[in-house]
């Protein structure tokens, strides 16, 4: 099948969101990282796949190329075996962020040749904010969102949403 370039991948429709679908041969075993893709900021979350445990790694504050340099120091330091992206999706049609998002997960397919999965993340940073008030209460969970840590967290729920949907 022919890559996407960023050029073909931005002529599409915005009706046309598609996004890679995970490989018959997704692994087993390993290292899986997930991004909570943003226009300005990206959550990343770190998991493994044996023990279906994920937590929050950092945020990426940066765009263009300067984002993809620091998935490229990430990819290199924890060697996932496979990568995950949260897609936002509407029931009523194309979510706006979500074609941008899909358009990244075929970037990280064409960039690093592993396989990528795409979860529904409509709700990600909702439910990261809610866990967090239950975690540590609300004074911190409304600092945690200020200092944008919450994308890191959204990234994780991703993986955990990755995880329980694989072993189902």
């Amino acid at each position: 099948m022919k890559q996407d370039t960023p050029e073909r991948a931005m002529t599409r429709s915005a009706s046309e969101p598609q996004a890679p679908t995970p490989p018959r041969c997704f692994p087993v075993r390993g290292t899986v990282l997930a991004f909570d893709y943003g226009l300005r900021r990206v959550g990343v979350a770190v998991g493994e796949i044996e023990t279906r445990h994920a937590h929050p790694l950092v945020v990426i504050r940066v765009e263009g190329a300067a984002r993809f340099a620091q998935i490229d120091r990430l990819v290199g330091e924890w060697k996932p075996r496979a990568l995950v992206v949260g897609v936002p999706r509407r029931d009523d049609g194309v979510h706006p962020i979500g074609v941008r998002a899909a358009r990244f997960a075929r970037q990280l397919t064409a960039r690093f040749g592993l396989p990528v999965a795409c979860v529904d993340e409509s709700y990600s940073s909702v439910e990261a904010e809610a866990r967090l008030r239950t975690a540590v209460g609300a004074r911190r969970a409304v600092g945690a969102a200020r200092s944008r840590s919450l994308d890191a967290h959204a990234a994780q729920l991703l993986l955990e949403q990755y995880f329980a949907e694989a072993a189902a």
